[in-house]
């Protein structure tokens, strides 16, 4: 009698103690796998930061090329990686739903993600589906790569994982690198490298230009980001911007056209277009594009300003530019942490 309690007793204490981690299935669907650890507090963000975002609570979150995701309040900087439930230390999106929890997504990671409900991690794994639909609620991931021409929708409860259609007169392997969601409530995709995709609830529409497909320089450049200016024109990190209509107003199955811009970010040629990885509008609407080895640049409407971004008198390279809360402009840089904008010169940030 005793040993059977003991037994039960070791078996009870085993499922309950590493690291607070249980499984259960919901909805027959998603696997939720929690882990409870209090993060590492650190003195220093790693060197390597790919995006960054501010939530509602006005705490800020780096995340990392290796390092995990790094989470400032304004007086304490917090490091969280695998050993404390991060689903993967490399996070390429974070994003946060309407109750307040946390949503990192990596390149690295199959088929899942990580939600942090401020105390926890737990992992959601996605399931195969052909259940494409358009909620104003639904939250939306890039796949991790290698072609395989998915992405996710998660609807709150499950993370659904959504193969493409094939584009137009095009069965090509993909990899989506952006995702941006208009005003009208439209999801757009960037891939690499057949171009972008609209999706508006019914219907899937591309843009399969020359200039959102091509590979320049030998690389595999894609369509890293999508912004919407404020005249309703979408910019997909070309020297082209592009006006959306229905397919009613031009009367023809093409629902754009396309206009030469700014052309190169020098203001010159598009043939000397210095290609950029990130755009943001300020809370004056001027664009700001980020490029990999050449600075950042702002565009007006009229005039292009550059500001280059350095450490110890050299030009760094950098990942990404974010707007926060408050309308500042921070950089992910690949090498040199976070830079944030002073209204001057970005300088670097330190904790």
């Amino acid at each position: 009698m005793n040993l059977t309690i003991l037994l039960f007793s070791c078996i009870l204490s085993l499922s309950t103690s590493c690291y607070g981690q249980t499984s259960n299935l919901k909805n027959n669907s998603v696997t939720l796998n929690k882990i409870s650890l209090k993060g590492d507090t650190v003195k220093e963000l790693g060197s390597s930061i790919m995006v960054i975002y501010q939530d509602r609570k006005n705490n800020y979150w780096f995340g990392s090329w290796e390092t995990g995701v790094y989470k400032y309040d304004g007086n304490e900087l917090v490091n969280y990686t695998t050993k404390h439930g991060l689903l993967n230390n490399r996070i390429d999106e974070i994003k946060e739903d309407k109750l307040g929890n946390i949503y990192f997504a990596s390149a690295n990671a199959i088929s899942s993600i990580s939600k942090f409900d401020g105390n926890d991690f737990t992992t959601l794994s996605a399931v195969t589906s052909e259940n494409w639909k358009l909620e104003s609620t639904d939250m939306w991931f890039k796949y991790s790569y290698g072609n395989k021409r998915k992405v996710y929708r998660y609807d709150g409860i499950t993370l659904f994982e959504l193969p493409f259609p094939n584009p137009p007169n095009l069965n090509h392997p993909f990899d989506v690198y952006s995702i941006y969601k208009d005003r009208k409530g439209n999801i757009w995709f960037g891939t690499n490298p057949v171009g972008v995709c609209r999706y508006d609830g019914k219907s899937f529409k591309w843009i399969t230009e020359e200039d959102v497909t091509e590979f320049r320089n030998e690389g595999a450049n894609g369509v890293r980001s999508i912004i919407e200016d404020k005249n309703g024109d979408f910019w997909f990190n070309t020297e082209n911007r592009y006006s959306v209509y229905d397919s009613i107003t031009l009367k023809s199955d093409k629902f754009y056209t396309r206009h030469e811009s700014i052309g190169s970010l020098d203001g010159k040629n598009t043939s000397g277009l210095k290609e950029y990885l990130s755009i943001e509008k300020d809370n004056n609407n001027n664009l700001w594009f980020v490029t990999y080895r050449d600075g950042v640049w702002k565009y007006d409407g009229i005039k292009i300003t550059h500001y280059p971004v350095q450490y110890n008198s050299k030009d760094i390279t950098l990942f990404s530019i974010y707007k926060d809360n408050n309308g500042v402009l921070w950089l992910g840089t690949h090498e040199n942490g976070a830079y944030k904008f002073n209204g001057k010169t970005f300088e670097k940030f330190n904790p």
